[in-house]
């Protein structure tokens, strides 16, 4: 296991626990500091199948040093030798053990205030909003303050293929965007059925994450979906379905209409619009289809909707962006990579972490 911070790499003894944990420091934090950091823990996505926490070395280092933030990423076991619930068994022991590391200088709530949150990828979306809801987890003193869903697989009651139909395809935009068929398409049933046991119950909120209530998740949850995704419309759902519960939870108007992937009409039945976005290499922040936020209680509780336009899942990972080869699309994604993670940060350390 690899122990980045200050620009120097450091090695810790390898045990089972820290072969699935990859740490890194903020290079301006003084390696003699007690000073605690704001810790936000990441879970790689790959259908629950493929990759590990490396493939998001970039993004995690990135946003540890930008941001002054202590970034643990996290790696579990794969589905099919190993189906729900084992990696988000994995995950909730990691969590734990990490708080448990004295050495590493996390914002504990025993340090005044607890600064934790907990963010994933695609699957490990799933997984990050899942670990939540897990017992150790939500007993904890240090159980996160935040959950951030990044283009997750939320909903597994819905047939993949069914999925298709619930995002606008725009072939003026080119390859890989411009696509006809959503370029998940072949791979996700097989995604679903490597993860989920026969006879499970597929609408548990661990399983998938889009039937979890307010009181399942913790205080603050930011759901951001991609336009040109096939898992946008359940991420959209939730945002929807949250943000109008915890309205109706304080006597205030539930005035979102929610998202209905069956619809005949367009608008809820696909997130975004038909059209591409004018803001080339930006966000559309004025419209509500692709960003609103609800805060409660004086800011101590929120929800919050990111749809990044013309976007394709995984838009924000290096790796996947140089797959492609598009020199427009990785310039367009690379920009918009960067302007989410300012808003989500700029919400942590504002709202979440104030």
């Amino acid at each position: 296991m690899v122990w980045a911070g200050g620009g120097e790499l450091f090695r810790e003894p390898r045990t089972a626990l820290t072969e699935r944990r990859s740490i890194f420091f903020p290079k301006s934090y003084e390696k003699t500091s007690s000073e605690p950091l704001p810790t936000l823990f990441t879970i790689h996505g790959g259908g629950w199948c493929l990759s590990s926490a490396r493939d998001d070395d970039e993004w995690n280092r990135g946003f540890a040093d930008k941001y002054e933030t202590l970034v643990v990423g996290l790696d579990y076991s794969k589905a099919p030798q190993a189906p729900f619930p084992a990696g988000l068994n994995d995950l909730e022991a990691l969590y734990l053990a990490v708080l448990n590391d004295h050495s590493l200088p996390i914002a504990r709530a025993a340090s005044g205030k607890s600064r934790v949150a907990v963010l994933g990828f695609s699957a490990g979306a799933n997984l990050a909003l899942a670990l939540t809801q897990t017992p150790g987890v939500k007993q904890s003193p240090d159980a996160p303050r935040a959950a951030i869903s990044l283009y997750g697989m939320l909903d597994l009651s819905r047939n993949a293929f069914d999925k298709l139909r619930n995002r606008y395809y725009k072939p003026a935009l080119g390859i890989p965007r411009g696509d006809r068929v959503d370029y998940l398409a072949r791979i996700a049933p097989v995604f679903d059925w490597a993860y989920v046991p026969y006879g499970q119950d597929v609408t548990d909120p661990q399983v998938s994450p889009a039937f979890a209530g307010l009181e399942d998740l913790p205080r603050h949850v930011y759901v951001v979906g991609a336009e040109l995704d096939m898992f946008a419309h359940e991420s959209w759902r939730l945002a929807v379905r949250l943000a109008n519960d915890g309205n109706m939870a304080r006597g205030l108007p539930a005035d979102r209409e929610e998202p209905d992937p069956s619809s005949k009409l367009d608008k809820i039945k696909c997130a975004g619009k038909r059209a591409s976005s004018k803001e080339k290499g930006g966000l559309e922040l004025a419209d509500e289809r692709y960003a609103f936020e609800e805060t409660w209680d004086g800011g101590a509780a929120s929800v919050n909707w990111l749809l990044v336009p013309d976007a394709i899942h995984g838009f924000d990972n290096a790796l996947l962006r140089a797959s492609f080869g598009d020199e427009e699309h990785t310039r367009d994604a690379e920009l918009k990579a960067t302007a989410m993670q300012e808003r989500l940060a700029d919400w942590l350390r504002g709202v979440v972490w104030k």
